[in-house]
């Protein structure tokens, strides 16, 4: 079964720069496949989408890390509208696998680019950007779901998706399987394995919640405050 994934950007109508930014986007993704996202290839999909260097400048800053990012942003919208259309009582998990599988349907389109933006976001100098892109795409995700966590399960929460969308992507690189198969098997045992994560962390948390807290305690001792009796 193929997700299916709404790629449409209804901002693009009222943003002039975004309108800009779609096109050198779907310029840039049909050269990527074949020449990577060095400058050259972006000088040629600049010319096919008949932009100004002016124009290229104002959609894309920074070249190729902003196209890439725009187009994660694309697939991170599908995501959000996919989980915000299921239907009501739909568990967390099916949420969550629905979440990393939407996302990485709308970004298959063009499997080699996306190879291929996965090296480039992985040169050092990239990193920070890979890692805010993972961290956004699963930030999204548990916000699209109506996660109203605030404390240390905000930050669990989304380290942990990431980490099981980028795991999921890796494996989808390398799959040959039929319709991805493989990969949604891939998928549902990742997810599975948090659900089971969650549900020894309950269980954790209920004693922890009977320790002091021990924040707490410092705050106290660094500002002189008294205990409440």
């Amino acid at each position: 079964m193929t997700v299916s994934a709404d790629l449409t950007n209804p901002v693009s109508r009222h943003d002039p720069i975004q309108m800009l930014r779609d096109r050198y986007l779907d310029a840039a993704l049909d050269e990527a496949s074949f020449s990577g996202w060095l400058p050259n290839a972006l000088e040629r999909a600049r010319q096919a989408a008949n932009l100004s260097e002016g124009e290229a400048l104002l959609a894309a800053p920074r070249g190729a890390v902003d196209l890439i990012d725009a187009w994660f942003d694309r697939a991170e919208r599908a995501m959000e509208r996919a989980i915000e259309d299921c239907e009501p009582g739909t568990k967390i998990r099916a949420k969550a696998t629905l979440a990393v599988r939407v996302r990485l349907e709308a970004l298959s389109t063009h499997k080699e680019s996306l190879r291929r933006a996965a090296i480039y976001l992985a040169v050092p100098n990239n990193t920070p950007d890979a890692v805010r892109i993972g961290w956004r795409a699963a930030d999204r995700a548990w916000v699209a779901m109506g996660d109203p966590s605030t404390d240390f399960n905000y930050y669990s929460k989304r380290t942990i998706l990431s980490g099981v969308h980028l795991a999921t992507l890796a494996y989808w690189l390398q799959d040959e399987s039929a319709d991805s198969a493989a990969t949604w098997a891939f998928l549902d045992k990742q997810i599975g394995g948090v659900m089971q994560f969650e549900k020894v962390k309950a269980q954790v948390n209920q004693l922890v919640d009977k320790i002091p807290d021990p924040l707490g305690i410092l705050t106290r001792l660094r500002y002189g405050a008294q205990p409440k009796p």
